[in-house]
């Protein structure tokens, strides 16, 4: 049985909710197969994170992981291309750690590339009107720290990534920040587990930034 693992954040800084956590959980409640969907909303706290995320990994050994978190301010699915062996957290996470300038994962690389087709994931996504953009930066707060640590623990055989989500236009905070529709942030998931399953290579297109 082929097994995807997707995993979304809980609530952060007082926040009510988070919409990466609300759409992991909408998925596994509409999941069809016929792949095994394993789904769970992580902490958002370095050590917490990390750790749920290994035992899932060492548990279900998956095929594909595809962790998601709140990117708030894009207006865009973005679809991680690179994930950086550096955490320096400008705020404390959820447990009030606020670790600067020390490594993911002592003695690992620089930095790791995603091994999902991010950029045909994103291309599909735009195909099915959900604003998305393939992104060079997953920051260096809790996200960037499972997407590295997802990169490090999957196996040789299997592929792993990152997507940031908007705000949900239904829980956003404010009505200033940009947000996307639930139903929306729900379907660019589905594209993307399905993209990543279908294909091995990704596509060859541009998709830099000059800046």
């Amino acid at each position: 049985m082929t097994t995807v693992l997707l995993t979304g954040f809980e609530p952060f800084g007082g926040d009510p909710t988070n919409p990466s956590g609300d759409a992991v959980r909408e998925m596994s409640a509409r999941w069809s197969g016929p792949e095994d969907l394993v789904t769970t909303v992580l902490p958002v706290t370095f050590a917490g994170a990390a750790e749920r995320l290994r035992e899932l990994v060492a548990e279900h050994r998956p095929d594909v992981v595809i962790a998601t978190g709140l990117a708030e301010g894009r207006a865009a699915i973005g679809v991680e291309r690179i994930a950086v062996n550096l955490i320096d957290a400008r705020i404390p996470d959820n447990d009030g750690v606020q670790p600067v300038d020390v490594p993911s994962i002592e003695g690992a690389p620089t930095a790791r590339f995603a091994t999902l087709p991010v950029k045909e994931i994103a291309r599909r996504l735009s195909d099915a009107g959900i604003l998305a953009e393939v992104s060079h930066t997953a920051g260096t707060f809790v996200c960037n720290h499972v997407f590295f640590t997802a990169l490090e623990v999957a196996a040789s055989d299997s592929r792993a990534g990152f997507i940031h989500v908007p705000w949900s236009a239904e829980h956003a905070p404010t009505s200033e920040v940009a947000t996307l529709p639930l139903a929306d942030i729900v379907r660019a998931l589905e594209i993307a587990v399905r993209t990543s399953l279908d294909l091995t290579e990704d596509a060859s297109i541009p998709t830099g930034a000059l800046h």
